[in-house]
């Protein structure tokens, strides 16, 4: 029985403090505590510390932390856990006995001096430590989220900044995308990049993932993507040289559907490649809808992969739709997703408005859909829209 128990307090030790070193300790009372205090006391005047003494300067310190902590987390969390505190301190205070004498030695053999302290239940102590180490984890593991977050919403002001901004608009056409990334940053992207011979290049697609890794691998492709556009590369073999680029450098369990075309405003031609993105939507003058497919298999899936291109016309009056699929499988709280059919109706009830007005009533709809402003995947919607003529 005894080695068994020994043995169990073996695998405890080995699970829980395996890897622990005396570094890790030194660092987490030295270097993550000072990190601590300097996240939550940003702002806060430190000299005024300097002329106090220190049983009055500790305290005002102490407080300081437990108000910039508490104010740092979202009201519902800050009232469970001043709730907890209160509930906590309740507890403790119970667990005291009242003002008893206490004997003390002092310096001489066989003299003890009787003081009167404070007595509390046995075992109180070791609660009340518990209580301060408890909560000591919890503020630096808040620390570094919340360090973590402002180096996210950083990123994503960088990912945002990489894509197009406001409304693109040539000859008799305008283009225009909108992106809703599920977290902070996000894997959907598109890009609208003008040519010199007044060509324009239009392009969405989606990493496969959500969060950091997928924005990673989008900024890789974007600047990959531009680097080829720039050499003036025929967009299947353009297509087939961004597939090995990102063969060699994402990892294997990572891939990317894009749809790539090339517009031609002067004559109203599209040539275009899709590589495993949902089929986007070509809305004819006359209301009808065309699917144009896939023409090859997602990016970084094989690294010997071709793809063909495909040619056709838009018509004045055709708008043409990109988007991820984050906006057709978004689902409403019955499981019932959004799908082409709403999709396809939200376009053709805002056919007459522009393309950053219809990009916007596409996102409105899916989050009336959802009921939620909360995404389980990234939103993402490029239209293009030709004029009709007069």
């Amino acid at each position: 029985m005894r080695k068994r128990a020994s043995k169990r307090a073996r695998e405890i030790y080995d699970m829980y403090a395996r890897d622990l070193s005396q570094e890790d300790l030194q660092r987490l009372f030295t270097h993550d505590t000072r990190d601590a205090y300097r996240f939550f006391t940003r702002g806060v005047d430190q000299d005024q510390f300097t002329t106090l003494p220190w049983w009055k300067a500790f305290p005002e310190r102490v407080r300081q932390i437990f108000v910039a902590f508490t104010m740092r987390l979202p009201p519902a969390r800050r009232a469970l856990y001043l709730a907890s505190i209160i509930i906590a301190l309740l507890g403790i205070i119970k667990l005291f006995r009242g003002i008893g004498p206490v004997e003390f030695p002092v310096g001489l053999p066989f003299i003890r001096v009787a003081l009167a302290v404070p007595i509390w239940a046995d075992g109180t102590f070791a609660l009340i430590i518990s209580f301060l180490l408890l909560n000591f984890l919890v503020l630096l593991e808040v620390a570094d989220r919340l360090s973590l977050k402002g180096e996210l919403e950083v990123a994503r002001e960088i990912q945002l900044a990489m894509l197009p901004n406001g409304t693109y608009r040539s000859a008799d056409i305008e283009i225009c995308g909108v992106t809703r990334p599920a977290n902070t940053v996000g894997g959907d992207f598109y890009d609208v990049l003008p040519m010199q011979d007044g060509r324009v290049i239009i392009t969405l697609g989606d990493v496969a993932g959500k969060g950091s890794p997928a924005a990673l691998l989008m900024a890789l492709l974007l600047a990959v993507l531009r680097t080829l556009v720039d050499e003036e590369i025929e967009a299947t073999a353009l297509m087939a040289r961004l597939n090995a680029q990102i063969c060699r450098h994402s990892p294997a369990s990572r891939f990317i559907t894009l749809f790539y075309a090339v517009y031609s405003p002067a004559t109203g031609q599209l040539t275009y490649v899709n590589a495993g993105q949902n089929p986007p939507l070509l809305r004819r003058r006359d209301g009808h809808y065309e699917h144009l497919r896939g023409t090859g298999v997602a990016l970084g899936m094989f690294e010997g992969s071709s793809y063909k291109s495909v040619d056709m016309v838009l018509d004045p009056g055709d708008t043409l739709i990109l988007y991820s699929d984050g906006i057709t499988e978004a689902e409403d709280p019955a499981g019932v997703p959004f799908e082409e059919a709403g999709l396809e109706q939200t376009i053709a009830t805002n056919a007459g408005f522009s393309a950053a007005e219809i990009g916007t009533a596409v996102l409105k709809a899916v989050e009336q859909h959802a009921q939620d402003f909360r995404f389980s995947d990234d939103l993402t919607i490029l239209i293009l829209k030709r004029h009709s003529t007069l």
